[in-house]
């Protein structure tokens, strides 16, 4: 059994290093996409595409107008009439419109002024963030004015209360450090489910399965040699993503334990390439199994905890994430490598990703086992 295994994964090897676009592909998977996605996805605010309309024109229309302004802010132009403010936002040169009113001075200085935020809805989470920041700046402009108004004999008695954020684990808030290691895990699970599904569906082309199906190989063996190159490759590359980008060119830094990453990596791994096994067997070639892998992924990865919290899912949503194991690697991931923990705080991810690693492995050997019956 021993010589018919190491032979059937010796052969695997080779089939694996002929396929050269395949190689590529995982070469640029875990650099290439790692670093555009690390910069390219975030929900920052960066220079937000902002229109004044100042009808007070006032000294203290042009100090609250100067608030806004990088990082999160950038003035892209001055309306003169409503139309110009239509204008601008519907053909997408500003997202956002601030339209201070003629009277702004004069009611500022007495019961308290207002102004009106027109917010291009399109991009409803930068919209809802830009807000956010558009109310904090007023709100910030009004205290600083209030004691203004009050007097100097007032100023000490004005009751404030000062907000002291420690931020842990990424203190300078940068989203690269959460969105390349992301990505990283993402292409973890991308490339371990189709790696295992090409090397079925590329037997099943050449022809070559059936000659696998009256061999003295049995179902598991043939399976465990499909999985054992994904496996032993998948894993390397990820550590090599993380520490070449995640932590050369991100500066994210590297708290927890990395022999634990990368063992649990191996079980997760073996997990998804098994999943990939079944979708092979479900497909008649690469391209109905890249169909199918998408099919199955973007739910996983949205279930995963890393783009929602699971706590604002709904219930049933929140208990369908449990049964991806995309779930408790992605949790795994972040607790160890960010945070530090060690195998007492994530004990419970590691056994929903072996659990549910041994179950994807046994559904794809049974139903294999149904196809050549």
């Amino acid at each position: 059994m021993g010589s018919r295994l190491l032979a059937m994964v010796r052969k695997e090897w080779a089939q694996l290093f002929h396929e050269v676009p395949i190689l590529l592909f995982v070469v640029w998977a875990f650099t290439g996409a790692v670093y555009t996605g690390g910069h390219g996805i975030g929900a920052e605010l960066r220079k937000y595409p902002l229109l004044v309309f100042d009808l007070s024109r006032s000294a203290e229309s042009r100090e609250l107008i100067s608030r806004f302004r990088a990082p999160y802010f950038k003035v892209v132009g001055y309306a003169t009439s409503d139309a110009d403010v239509v204008r601008w936002l519907d053909t997408g040169r500003a997202s956002l419109a601030i339209v201070i009113p003629p009277d702004f001075e004069r009611r500022l200085h007495r019961t308290g002024a207002s102004l009106q935020v027109i917010s291009d809805g399109s991009q409803s989470m930068s919209a809802t963030i830009a807000g956010a920041h558009i109310a904090t700046i007023v709100g910030r402009y009004g205290v600083e004015l209030l004691p203004a108004r009050l007097g100097a004999a007032a100023r000490a008695g004005v009751p404030q209360i000062e907000a002291r954020m420690r931020v842990e684990y990424n203190p300078n808030v940068d989203e690269t450090w959460f969105s390349g290691f992301l990505e990283v895990l993402n292409q973890v699970t991308m490339i371990a489910m189709l790696l295992a599904a090409a090397a079925m569906v590329r037997e099943r082309e050449q022809g070559t399965l059936e000659h696998l199906l009256v061999s003295p190989l049995r179902p598991w063996e043939l399976f465990l040699a499909k999985v054992v190159p994904v496996v032993v490759l998948v894993p390397l590359a990820a550590l090599g993503s993380v520490f070449g980008i995640v932590h050369g060119v991100f500066g994210t830094p590297i708290r927890g334990s990395v022999v634990l990453f990368y063992a649990v990596s191996v079980v997760y791994v073996f997990a998804m390439a098994s999943m990939g096994l079944a979708i092979a067997l479900l497909a008649r070639n690469l391209g109905q199994a890249m169909l199918l892998l998408l099919l199955i992924l973007y739910p996983m990865m949205l279930l995963s905890g890393a783009f929602t919290p699971p706590e604002a899912m709904s219930p049933l949503m929140r208990y369908a994430g449990l049964l991806s194991p995309v779930r408790h690697y992605v949790d795994f991931g972040y607790q160890v490598l960010f945070k530090g923990n060690g195998l007492g705080y994530v004990w419970p991810d590691v056994v929903g990703v072996l659990l549910l690693g041994l179950a994807l492995f046994a559904v794809s050997i049974r139903r294999f086992a149904r196809l050549v019956g």
